[in-house]
């Protein structure tokens, strides 16, 4: 077995989340948001299908205890239906790296959640690096405009909408996080992830059927690159992505793991510039770093 496996699975985790990340703003800006929530679902199942079925000899998580599917339904739910679609409507009117700079506070999030439902404990470290990261995060989205009445204006750099956008998806992701760990036990991973990602089908099936969405749906099909685009993004996301980040807080400590994978706002930086020609400013990227930074402080101890 490699060393430190779960740490290694959470910096692989990072990088595919910034492949998932860079593929599914492509895919939102072209055929929207709301049909690539539920498409990359889809896909991702199909991947994560295969998969079990070679390695595991299983199509379906059929082995799964009462305790597995209740958790991980609740994650997927969580996660992917509520979380993951606030995170890819922020996508479309802030961009992926704006988004998932704001991801940073997931991991203060993930620790102030065990805190609130596990028990765990909060040190005057952990509140200072809680601090650090939402000082990074608030550098880069404000900013101050002179006003020639009332003097200098403070206000955000990016609509405040896509900000509580992306926020929701940190909390989504958290919450979701923790549930998996306390859901997953020594469940294998991948089939956990099947779990959360079926959860995560029902609910955005639900959703798509009360809200009329299925047109808009069925019209995305059509497109050929987004499609390609998604395709990318579900192979990155829903089936390795997700499956590592399980590995990753399996074989390590939640916290540990969480801060290994927020490190995606600083990979991101120049993939957006070459592939959507973003303008990143010195602030933006020491925003970035600070935010990262820390997030490592608060897990220190």
């Amino acid at each position: 077995m490699i060393p430190h496996p779960g740490e290694f699975a959470a910096l692989l985790t990072a990088i595919f989340w910034t492949v998932t990340a860079l593929s599914f703003e492509a895919a939102s800006r072209k055929i929207g948001a709301i049909p690539v929530n539920i498409i990359r679902l889809i896909v991702g199942f199909a991947y994560l299908s295969i998969f079990t079925w070679i390695f595991r000899g299983f199509i379906f998580p059929v082995d799964a205890s009462y305790h597995n599917w209740i958790y991980l339904i609740l994650s997927g739910l969580i996660g992917f239906t509520f979380g993951d679609l606030c995170l890819f409507k922020a996508y479309v009117v802030i961009g992926a790296r704006i988004s998932m700079l704001i991801m940073a506070l997931a991991p203060p999030m993930t620790a102030l959640t065990g805190w609130l439902f596990l028990g765990e404990r909060l040190t005057l470290m952990n509140m200072l690096g809680m601090a650090i990261t939402l000082a990074g995060v608030v550098l880069v989205v404000v900013k101050r405009r002179k006003d020639g009445l009332n003097g200098n204006r403070i206000q955000f750099s990016y609509p405040v909408w896509g900000i509580l956008l992306a926020f929701g998806g940190a909390v989504g992701q958290a919450v979701g996080l923790v549930l998996s760990k306390y859901g997953m036990g020594n469940y294998d991973t991948f089939a956990a992830t099947q779990i959360r990602v079926i959860a995560g089908i029902a609910g955005f099936t639900v959703m798509f059927t009360i809200r009329g969405y299925w047109k808009e749906v069925f019209r995305a099909l059509l497109y050929t690159k987004p499609m390609l685009q998604l395709t990318l993004g579900a192979f990155f996301g829903p089936f390795l992505g997700v499956s590592f980040s399980l590995l990753a807080i399996k074989y390590t400590e939640t916290g540990i793991a969480a801060t290994i994978m927020s490190i995606i706002p600083v990979l991101i930086i120049l993939p957006s510039v070459i592939l959507f020609k973003e303008k990143v400013t010195v602030k933006e990227v020491f925003g970035a770093v600070l935010a990262v930074g820390g997030v490592a402080l608060f897990f220190i101890v």
